[in-house]
C-alpha cells in the first residue's frame, strides 16, 4: 500500500473529514504529506474549516498512528479500497460525489463483476411483496446479475437472504461501521454476507448509525448499479430516495406494480406514473442491459 493511501486512509477515519474538506486538502496537497508538517492555524487556513473543526482532525490524526490504523483493520479482516485504487468500481467513480474509501468484508472480486443491479423496498412489505422480491432475485441470479441492497430491514435483507439462498452474489451497503451493524436483527445475515457475498461501507469501522447516513449511503446503492429495482414503497420511503439518486447518476430505474389500494405499492405506481419502467417480469429488467454488459 503506497504511503498516500495510508494518509487517505488516517485522515479518512476522522469524523471531521468530510468528503469536501478532502477534496479541498487533495487540491492543494495531493500526496496529503502536509497533514503531518502543517499547524493546526495554517490547516485551518488552506482549507477554511471552522478552526474547531481542524483541532479536533489534528488531533484525530495524532490519537493513532497509521501503523496502528493498519492493523487493525488488518486483525478484522477489512479490506480498503482507495477511489485511486484499480480495483475501485468504474460505475462508482461516474457518480457526482463518490466515496474516496470503501471499506470491504468478504469477495472484493464481485467489485469487478459487469453485471449489478439494485434491488430495494420497504422496511414492511406484504406477502406480494416478498414473494415478487423472490421471483426476482432468482431470474436476476440466472442472467449472473449481482444483487445490491442496504442490508435494511423487509425487502433489502430479504434480497440478501434470497440470493444467498439460492446460491448467487449479492453486495450488501452499510449506513455505518462494520462494528455498529444497523438495524442489530439484521447481524446474523450481515455475517453470512461477510462470508458468502461482500459488505461494502464509506465509514470507518468504529462509525456508529446515523439518521442522515443512510440517504447518503443509497447514492453508493444506485452508484454501483446498471439499475435500480423498487419493489414495494409508500409514497415517502428511503427506496424512492434511491430511485431519485439513481436518475441523478443517470442509471435505469424500474418498479414493480401493485394494487392501487396498497400503502406499500403507492410509492412504486407513482413512480411507473413518473416514467419508471414498469417490471411484469425479470426479463424487462435484463433487457434495458444487453448492449451494456458483456
Amino acid at each position: 500500500m503506497n504511503q498516500i493511501k495510508q494518509r487517505l486512509l488516517h485522515l479518512h477515519r476522522s469524523e471531521q473529514a468530510s468528503w469536501t474538506t478532502i477534496l479541498r486538502i487533495l487540491k492543494f496537497d495531493p500526496t496529503l504529506n502536509s497533514l503531518y508538517q502543517l499547524t493546526p492555524m495554517e490547516l485551518h487556513e488552506k482549507i477554511k474549516l471552522p478552526f474547531e473543526k481542524v483541532k479536533k482532525l489534528y488531533n484525530d490524526l495524532q490519537s493513532i498512528t497509521i501503523a496502528s490504523m493498519l492493523e487493525q483493520y488488518k486483525s478484522q479482516n477489512i479490506q480498503c479500497i482507495s477511489i485511486f485504487d484499480d480495483l475501485y468500481p468504474s460505475l462508482l467513480k461516474q457518480i457526482s460525489n463518490p466515496p474516496w474509501v470503501l471499506y470491504a468484508k468478504g469477495n472484493i472480486e464481485l467489485l469487478g463483476h459487469s453485471r449489478m443491479v439494485a434491488v430495494v423496498g420497504t422496511r414492511y412489505p406484504t406477502y406480494y411483496g416478498r414473494t415478487i422480491t423472490n421471483s426476482l432475485v432468482q431470474s436476476l441470479i440466472s442472467y449472473d446479475f449481482v444483487t445490491i441492497s442496504g442490508l435494511a430491514k423487509g425487502i433489502d435483507a430479504l434480497v440478501h437472504h434470497y440470493t444467498l439462498q439460492h446460491s448467487g452474489k449479492t453486495i450488501a451497503i452499510l449506513g455505518s461501521g462494520f462494528q455498529h451493524i444497523y438495524p442489530k436483527e439484521n447481524q446474523s445475515l450481515a455475517s453470512i454476507v461477510m462470508n458468502d457475498g461482500l459488505m461494502l461501507s464509506e465509514y470507518p469501522p468504529n462509525r456508529e448509525p446515523r439518521k442522515w447516513q443512510f440517504p447518503e449511503r443509497n447514492r453508493i446503492i444506485s452508484g454501483l448499479s446498471l439499475g435500480t429495482v423498487v419493489v414495494e414503497a409508500k409514497e415517502k420511503s428511503g427506496s424512492l430516495i434511491t430511485a431519485d439518486l439513481a436518475l441523478e447518476q443517470n442509471r435505469e430505474v424500474f418498479a414493480v406494480p401493485g394494487p392501487i389500494n396498497s400503502e406499500c405499492s403507492r410509492g412504486t405506481n407513482l413512480l411507473i406514473q413518473q416514467g419508471a419502467k414498469l417490471v411484469l417480469n425479470p426479463e424487462d429488467i435484463v433487457t434495458e442491459f444487453q448492449m451494456k454488459i458483456v
